[in-house]
C-alpha cells in the first residue's frame, strides 16, 4: 500500500531512468544501506541531518517513457460496460472518516461481497463500511454497513435496517461462506476495533455471534482481507485473517509523514511495525480456535525478531497438488508469503524459496489485491498481486513440473501498462465468454494532491482491464483501450473489487468500491452471442456451497480448469457459482469433472443445454 516510489528498475524493456528516490526522514533507514555503498562518511553525515528533521519530503521520482504495446482494436471484442449504479438502486457512499491529520486507514478501505444471503438463486450484495473517527464524532449517527436484495434482473434494495448487519466499526473487509452448515451465507468483516461474525438467520435476520465465536481478534489489531477454506480437510471452513501493519493514531501522529515537508500526508508502511495474521480453525457450532502460533504462519523479521508480515491480500490454491489447501498472502513492502500445508494442521513458509516471495528483481513491492488462474489454460496457474505505483503488477507463474515460480508480467503483458498505476483490487474473470481468463485491476492512488508532487500520478485513476488473447500469442494479455470499454473506462478512486452475473444473462458484471465515494456497479453488455454455462455445486454436511472444489470443464477447444472459492481480489468476495465460456460455437459434447473438497471425483457428461445454470449435487 502506501509508499514511496521504489529506485529499482522494474521493466528491463522500457526506457526506465533509475534515478533513486530522495527521502530525508524516517523512510531514510531504507535506504541507508545504498548510501553507505557511496562512502561511510557521506552516509553518516545524511544520517544525521536526517535526525534533525521532523518530517519527510518526498521528491518526485523521474519515470522514464513506458514503451506501450500497440493494441489491434480490430482483433478485440466488442464489449462494453455500463454505470447502472444509480438505477440499480445502490445509493451507498463509503465513509472513510477523512480528516486534515491524514491517517493512514482513511485511505484503505473498503470491502465488498456478492452472495446469496437470501436463497432465491440471483446474488444479492454487502458492502463495508468506515466510519468516523470516534473521537470527533459528538453524538453523531456512525454510518454502517449496507445489505441489498438482488430481485433477479439487477435491481437492488436495501435491507440493511433489521438485518443486524448495520454494522458500526471501521470496516475493512468481508468473508463469506456457510460456517455452520445451516443452509444460509454467514458473513464475516474485518477492521479496525476487532473483527465481527453475523450468522445467518434466514428471513433476513443475522445475529452477531462475534463473542461466542472466538473471531473478535485483537481489538487493537488493523485487520484487511479474509477468506474461508478448510485447511486441515475435515470437511467445515476455517479462516484466514490478513493483519497490516501495527497502527494507533497516536503511532501515525509520532511518524508526521509529510509529501512537501508543510502538509500531512498518508505515511508508507515501512515506518510502521509488522504484525501477525491469524488462523482460526472451526470446531463446529460457530466456535472458532486461533490457531495462529501452533500452525506455524506467524513470520518474524530474521534480523529484528519482529513481526514481518503487512498482508492485505489472500487467497487459496493446493498449488503442490497434495490435496491440502495452501495460502497465498500479499505483504505490502515486505516478502509475499506462501505458506504449504503440510496436511497436518500446519504450514511451511515458502515464499522466498519458491520465487513468490520476491518481484522479479528480488525486491519487495507494495503488494494488495491477488487472484490465481488457469489463465493459460494449461495448469500452470497465475497469481496475479497489484502492486503500488511505478511498480508494475506481479504475475506469478507456476513452472508445469515444479514448485517454482517466475514473474511473466512483462512477457504476459500486464507489466508496462500497469507500472504507472497504483492497483488496488483485481481478479481474473471470464469477461467476453471465449472460454479464457481476462483480468480487471482497479486502481486509484492515496493522495488528492499527488500530481502536484508527483507529474506522473494522479488521484483518480481508470481500470485496466485485460483481453486473453490465448498462449499462442506472443502475450496471454491485451490492455483493452479505454475508447472502447465504456464507463469502465471512468477515472476512481478505487479499492475493493468484486464479479457476479446480477441480471443472470450468462455474462459478468463487475462492481468497484471507492473510497470515500459511491461504488460503480457496472452491468456487462457484450452481445457478442457466445455461449455460457453456470455451475452451482452443493453437498451435504459442514460445507454445503463445496469452497475447495475445482471443475474442469472438457470443451473441443480444451479444458477449462476453476476453483469454487469467493475470495478474491482486494478486501471482497465475489459469486460462488462458476462461469464458463464456451464461444459462439454450441459445443456437442460437454463434460464437467467435480473433484469435491474432501478428493473424491464425479464425472457429469449429461449436462443438458448450454446457456443456463446446472446445479451439480454430491
Amino acid at each position: 500500500m502506501t509508499k514511496t516510489e521504489p529506485h529499482h528498475p522494474t521493466d528491463p524493456e522500457a526506457d526506465h531512468d533509475a534515478g533513486d528516490d530522495a527521502i530525508i526522514g524516517k523512510a531514510f533507514n531504507r535506504s541507508l544501506l545504498a548510501f553507505a555503498i557511496i562512502g561511510v562518511g557521506i552516509g553518516a553525515l545524511i544520517l544525521l541531518n536526517r535526525e534533525k528533521e521532523p518530517e519527510e519530503i518526498v521528491k518526485e521520482k523521474e519515470v522514464g517513457v513506458i514503451k506501450d504495446v500497440e493494441t489491434d482494436v480490430e482483433t478485440l471484442p466488442e464489449v462494453r460496460f455500463t454505470d447502472v449504479t444509480s438505477e440499480a438502486g445502490i445509493d451507498f457512499v463509503h465513509e472513510n472518516g477523512a480528516t486534515a491529520d491524514k491517517l493512514l486507514p482513511e485511505t484503505m478501505g473498503g470491502g465488498c461481497a456478492f452472495f446469496d444471503y437470501d436463497r432465491d438463486g440471483d446474488e444479492d450484495l454487502f458492502l463495508v463500511n468506515g466510519r468516523t473517527w470516534p473521537h470527533l464524532e459528538d453524538g453523531a449517527r456512525v454510518p454502517g454497513n449496507r445489505l441489498y436484495a438482488n430481485d433477479g434482473a439487477g435491481h437492488f434494495t436495501d435491507m440493511t435496517e433489521g438485518s443486524g448487519l448495520e454494522g458500526g466499526t471501521f470496516g475493512m473487509g468481508v468473508a463469506v461462506a456457510d460456517i455452520d452448515g445451516n443452509g444460509w451465507i454467514d458473513v464475516f468483516t474485518t477492521g479496525i476495533g476487532g473483527n465481527r461474525l453475523y450468522l445467518n438467520q434466514g428471513a433476513g435476520k443475522f445475529v452477531d455471534a462475534t463473542a461466542s465465536s472466538g473471531l473478535a481478534g485483537d481489538g487493537a489489531a488493523w485487520t484487511t482481507s479474509a477468506g474461508f477454506f478448510d485447511m486441515d480437510g475435515d470437511e467445515d471452513l476455517d479462516l484466514f485473517v490478513c493483519s497490516y501493519v501495527r497502527w494507533s493514531r497516536e503511532i501515525d501522529q509520532e511518524v508526521a509523514y509529510s509529501l512537501n515537508g508543510k502538509d500531512p500526508a498518508y505515511g508508507p508502511p515501512m515506518n510502521y511495525g509488522g504484525t501477525f495474521s491469524s488462523l482460526y480453525r472451526n470446531e463446529g457450532g460457530g466456535r472458532f480456535t486461533d490457531v495462529s502460533e501452533t500452525a506455524g504462519i506467524q513470520v518474524r523479521n530474521s534480523a529484528t525478531g519482529e513481526p514481518m508480515g503487512k498482508a492485505l491480500g489472500v487467497a487459496f490454491r493446493d498449488i503442490d497438488g497434495d490435496g491440502d489447501e495452501d495460502i497465498f498472502v500479499a505483504n505490502d513492502t515486505v516478502q509475499n508469503h506462501l505458506f504449504l500445508n503440510n496436511g497436518d494442521g500446519t504450514f511451511e513458509e515458502s515464499g522466498a524459496g519458491t520465487g513468490f516471495g520476491y518481484d522479479r528483481n528480488g525486491g519487495a513491492t507494495g503488494a494488495m489485491g491477488i487472484d490465481i488462474g488457469d489463465f493459460r489454460g494449461d495448469g500452470s496457474f497465475g497469481v496475479c498481486i497489484g502492486n503500488f505505483a511505478n511498480e508494475m503488477s506481479s504475475l506469478f507463474v507456476k513452472h508445469p513440473s515444479k514448485l517454482r515460480f517466475s514473474d511473466d508480467a512483462i512477457g504476459e503483458g500486464i507489466g508496462s501498462p500497469s507500472r504507472l498505476r497504483l492497483s488496488f483490487g483485481m481478479f481474473f474473470f471470464d469477461y467476453d465468454l471465449d472460454g479464457r481468463l481476462d483480468l480487471l485491476q482497479v486502481n486509484g492512488h492515496l493522495e488528492e494532491t499527488i500530481s502536484e508532487n508527483q507529474a506522473s500520478q494522479e488521484y483518480e485513476q481508470p481500470p485496466q482491464l485485460f483481453w486473453n488473447q490465448g498462449p499462442d500469442q506472443r502475450s496471454c494479455f491485451v490492455e483493452v483501450p479505454p475508447a472502447t470499454a465504456g464507463d469502465l473506462s471512468r477515472k476512481l478512486v478505487g479499492r475493493g473489487s468484486a464479479y457476479a452475473d446480477i441480471d443472470l444473462d450468462g455474462d459478468l458484471d463487475v462492481l468497484m468500491m471507492q473510497v470515500g465515494r459511491a461504488p460503480v456497479l457496472l452491468r456487462n453488455d457484450q452481445a457478442l452471442g457466445r455461449h455460457w454455462l453456470r455451475v452451482r455445486l452443493q453437498q451435504p454436511g459442514m460445507n454445503p456451497d463445496a469452497i475447495g472444489a475445482t471443475l474442469e470443464l472438457t470443451t473441443p477447444h480444451g479444458a477449462l480448469r476453476r476453483k469454487i472459492t469467493p475470495t478474491r481480489s482486494y478486501l471482497s468476495q465475489s459469486e460462488l457459482p462458476m462461469t464458463f465460456g464456451l464461444g459462439a460455437e454450441t459445443p456437442a459434447t460437454l463434460s464437467l469433472l467435480v473433484r469435491w473438497p474432501d478428493g473424491s471425483e464425479q464425472v457429469v457428461d449429461a449436462l443438458g443445454s448450454v446457456d443456463g445454470t446446472l446445479t451439480v449435487k454430491k
